[in-house]
């Protein structure tokens, strides 16, 4: 699960972001302060804990983001985003200047904050296979968005299909929600419906050769796993 550290002193902000984003399947930290930031990570549960992403207010009651984040930068690694109503062209600059992968200004939208999320784990997280070895001796190239039949027959994707099955296989083994593939591959001015997305996984799975789900999962009431194991695979 992915473990995100939210540091926001605004308590309807702070519990509304908590819970959507506990909703997509985050693990939430939150801290209201510098000093109860400073706390949790020196405490034997935040110390030790790989946090992948922090949330970072920049305007707290004791402090500012930017000075806990120049703190936070020299102990630990992971990468951090800016919330902050204060969105003039030198704050931005600070918070670049500081390592912010992201500057948000508030107000925000949700889902802006997702995309920008998943923009910043895709960068950091670790470089899949470029071939994947599939079942029935197949092999799925991503470069090329193809599947290689042992037959040597080569069956390509669209490239919406292919962002689609790219997305889960850079989830996995986290499910991803049909919502959620609506909004990052399709967006709102396609005006897709959630059968768009079984369409799709019904394509994908036609040219895997998994009609039976063995690789892509349904997750009941949710979405799609990608869920192939390295033993499953054969060249």
């Amino acid at each position: 699960m992915t473990r995100l550290l939210l540091v926001e002193d605004d308590l309807s902000l702070g519990a509304t972001l908590k819970e959507g984003l506990e909703g997509k399947g985050f693990h939430v930290d939150w801290t209201k302060s510098s000093a109860e930031t400073r706390r949790l990570l020196q405490s034997s549960t935040g110390g030790d804990r790989s946090f992948s992403i922090a949330l970072l207010d920049v305007g707290l009651p004791d402090g500012s983001g930017f000075d806990l984040a120049s703190e936070i930068r020299q102990s630990k690694s992971f990468p951090f985003l800016f919330m902050t109503a204060m969105n003039s062209a030198e704050n931005r600059l600070t918070g670049y200047e500081l390592g912010a992968e992201e500057f948000i200004p508030k107000p925000f939208h949700f889902r802006e904050l997702l995309l920008r999320i998943d923009h910043v784990l895709k960068s950091h997280s670790p470089q899949k296979p470029i071939r994947i070895p599939l079942p029935k001796q197949m092999i799925l190239d991503l470069d090329k968005m193809c599947v290689e039949q042992s037959s040597g027959e080569i069956g390509f994707l669209s490239l919406r299909d292919f962002r689609v099955l790219k997305l889960l296989i850079e989830r996995s083994p986290k499910p991803v929600s049909r919502d959620e593939m609506l909004d990052l591959i399709w967006g709102d001015d396609q005006f897709p419906s959630q059968r768009t997305v079984d369409n799709c996984i019904v394509r994908l799975r036609q040219i895997l050769g998994d009609q039976e789900g063995t690789l892509i999962r349904s997750v009941r009431g949710m979405g799609y796993q990608w869920i192939l194991n390295d033993s499953e695979g054969g060249t």
